[in-house]
């Protein structure tokens, strides 16, 4: 694609001709990455720095847009990288260079620079690749002061990645998709890279970042630019979060506050403000245990009430005259000593009356119609407390008797009413004859009665009367058996959402429980119960259980149909519970694996037990630990990093290990950054467990075989636990077998 889009010489196209075409290619890369590296190094005599200004600019911002771009592999961006360094050095050194073309140059650099120095520790051949990059962070450094303000933004970009390449790393960096390249992974020896003095550029290049919070800089795009860039230093490199903090913390975002407020002042002052805020209320959330999080929460409360000092005075009402501020204070207090006269409580009126309305004791109808639940409790008592501090005590005590007789009346009110329906007694004497006193409630019945024919047509319309048996007088009556009628079949589709809602419900009590500390527990012996208390463990220990034994021995329920019912209900596909439950416990431990591994290994070992249980009774159901076990450690080597030695525990804790399952461990040789967490953990199984030492050191040897950049320390191990291995696979041959259980001296 890119030598189509340059087949015409560049004399016969005229720039809008040769724009079309880039733009062109631009949207085939866009919809098919593959075409990356073929495209932009196919583009780099048409955007040098000797091209038209609009194919400069071009080029640079497809150039940053392509080595930003994260759909690419660390190989793709490193062949990339190296192509473009040349046409990015001769952009960014072009005299009187354009700023548009200046600016997305060194946004361009700020991608390459990592990219290029990881491809430069593990290349140390190819000097030329990082002499222009060195040319290019010179360069960059140089013009960084005296640049408009894009560019200005762009070098702040791109002195945040040195820094981060140039210092020692944590392993979060990788952990929200970044590359997680650092000082630590450059050897002591290198010929070209010296950490010492990179490391001491990087803090020199942080103080030059510190240098605009530091001089109390006004300019909002600049300081929020760096409080951007702070942010991601402090979460991945912790050895600089001390000289951050204490900057920002030094830091006066209100400064033009001082000067006129103008509109334009006004917006610069709140972007300040709230870009410092936001940057130190994350701090406190990412770490709220720091040692400086109380200075730290007392800067953000200063910040707020500044804030509101500020922008809130514009919206206070206009303050009283003297003379008018006294007389009001007059009138207020002539009406206060006025008495008690003027509390009036009116009494209820007729009708049904809430409890609240016994207890409303003023007649201002918006007042009495707010409804005070839906003030905090907290408020509610703080307004209780100091009303009731401040209120007058006979003021008081006319409102409990106003209270009093509003309930008095009531309850006279009620005994008036019960009195009323009440029925007058009647006098034995005079009443008439037949009537009694309890026959209050006779009513006649009114409907007309039936005739002859009416009778005649219901019965004629009567079903015929079964004739009762003959039963003998003598004889007692028997209840025969009662029996339940069948439930209803229910539908295979209905049956397995609901097994899989109850397999989540399991999982529902995990949330409540907290996961604390772990408690020491005294040693209950052989007799223990995995299960005993309602803790986090024990409701764990019963989910893998369910896992693993609940449906033991019933997956093959459906083999035992008969060929007459392979059309029924049965034959169809069902889902197993214990099944739903692996795939929901499988997720569970992903979330965060590091934490889990506990859960894991306690999975599997219930897997591996279950297992030989059904080995043993010579039962034809499937096994599940070998599955489980593959699955899991294929989810782990998706995030694996180097400092990880959560798998070497992993795989030294689960009841068995097979060939696949160290086999998956090869995928960890393709990054240099964790051969070594590969190697040592094949290592620590060799010594510490000697019933796989042979499947071990075959997997060491396969690394050996396939992995030039794992040799070195592949044959260290092999020297010792297998000699004559790399002797005999020098003279084609295979080592003996003898050899593999040789043991260190």
């Amino acid at each position: 694609m890119a030598a189509d889009s340059s087949a015409p010489s560049e004399t016969a196209l005229s720039v809008a001709q040769q724009l079309q075409q880039l733009n062109t290619a631009r949207k085939v890369v866009l919809e098919n990455n593959s075409y990356y590296d073929k495209i932009v190094k196919g583009i780099l005599p048409i955007i040098g720095h000797n091209a038209a200004l609009e194919l400069r600019r071009w080029g640079a911002e497809f150039l940053a847009e392509s080595l930003a771009t994260p759909v690419l592999r660390m190989s793709e961006k490193e062949n990339m990288t190296v192509a473009v360094l040349e046409t990015l050095r001769g952009l960014i050194e072009g005299a009187d260079e354009d700023m548009i073309v200046l600016k997305a140059s060194v946004a361009a650099a700020a991608s390459a620079y990592p990219v290029a120095l990881r491809w430069i520790i593990h290349n140390s051949y190819h000097t030329e690749s990082w002499e222009h990059m060195s040319a290019i962070k010179s360069k960059i450094l140089q013009i960084w002061d005296g640049a408009p303000v894009p560019v200005k933004l762009s070098c702040i970009k791109f002195a945040q990645r040195v820094v981060l390449a140039q210092t020692m790393s944590n392993g979060m960096e990788q952990k929200y998709g970044g590359l997680d390249i650092s000082l630590n992974m450059i050897p002591p020896n290198h010929p070209l890279l010296d950490p010492r003095q990179l490391e001491a550029e990087a803090t020199g290049l942080l103080d030059r970042m510190l240098g605009v919070l530091q001089d109390n800089s006004s300019d909002a795009p600049l300081v929020d630019a760096t409080l951007n860039c702070l942010s991601i230093l402090m979460r991945t490199r912790p050895s600089t979060s001390n000289r951050i903090l204490n900057t920002v913390l030094n830091f006066n975002p209100l400064k033009l506050a001082n000067s006129p407020m103008t509109p334009k002042t006004r917006v610069l002052v709140k972007s300040l403000e709230k870009t410092t805020r936001l940057f130190l209320t994350h701090v406190l959330k990412r770490d709220p245990g720091n040692p400086m999080a109380g200075r730290i929460q007392q800067y953000i409360e200063r910040l707020i009430r500044s804030r509101a000092e500020i922008f809130d005075e514009a919206g206070r009402k206009r303050a009283l005259a003297d003379h008018a501020a006294a007389s009001l204070g007059d009138a207020k207090r002539q009406k206060t000593e006025g008495g008690l006269a003027q509390v009036v409580i009116p009494p209820l009126g007729p009708g049904p009356h809430t409890l609240a309305a016994v207890f409303t004791l003023t007649n201002n109808l918006g007042l009495a119609a707010f409804d005070a639940t839906q003030l905090p409790v907290n408020l509610a008592a703080k307004i209780s407390v100091r009303a009731l501090v401040a209120l007058d005590k006979k003021v008081l005590d006319l409102a409990v008797s106003g209270i009093r007789d509003r309930l008095t009346s009531l309850h006279a009110a009620a005994a008036v009413a019960a009195a009323a329906t009440q029925p007058a007694e009647i006098n034995a004497a005079t009443a008439p004859l037949g009537v009694d006193e309890d026959d209050d409630d006779y009513e006649p019945d009114l409907t007309p009665a039936e005739d002859t024919e009416q009778i005649l047509n219901k019965l004629d319309n009567a079903p015929p009367e079964e004739p009762m048996p003959n039963a003998d007088a003598g004889a007692p009556l028997v209840l025969g058996p009662f029996k339940l009628p069948p439930p209803p079949t229910l539908d295979p589709n209905v049956a397995a959402k609901l097994s899989q809602a109850a397999a989540s419900r399991v999982f529902g009590p995990l949330s409540s429980l907290k996961e604390g500390a772990p408690l020491r527990k005294p040693k209950a012996g052989i007799n223990r119960l995995a299960a005993s208390s309602y803790d986090r463990d024990s409701w764990l220990t019963l989910i893998t259980r369910l896992a693993t034994r609940s449906t033991a021995g019933l997956e093959d329920v459906n083999s035992g149909i008969k060929p007459e019912d392979a059309g029924s209900a049965l034959d169809r596909p069902r889902m197993s519970l214990g099944d739903t439950i692996r795939e929901i416990l499988y997720n569970y431990i992903l979330e965060d694996w590091r934490r889990r591994i506990e859960i894991a290994v306690a999975w599997l070992c219930e897997e591996w037990y279950n297992d030989q249980l059904t080995k043993r009774s010579g039962s034809d159901a499937p096994l599940h630990y070998e599955n489980c076990a593959l699955r899991l450690v294929d989810g782990f080597l998706s995030y694996i990093t180097a400092q990880d030695k959560v798998l070497t525990r992993f795989l030294a804790e689960i009841p068995e290990l097979s060939r696949p399952l160290l086999g998956k461990l090869k995928a960890l040789c393709a990054d240099p950054t964790t051969v070594q967490l590969a190697l040592t953990t094949l290592l620590y199984l060799v010594m510490m467990r000697p019933p796989v030492r042979d499947i071990a050191l075959d997997t060491v040897a396969e690394i050996w075989a396939e992995y030039e950049d794992a040799r070195p320390l592949a044959a260290k191990y092999l020297v010792k636990w297998r000699p004559g291995f790399i002797e005999s696979q020098a003279h084609g041959t295979s080592a003996p077998a003898g050899n593999n259980m040789a043991i260190a001296t």
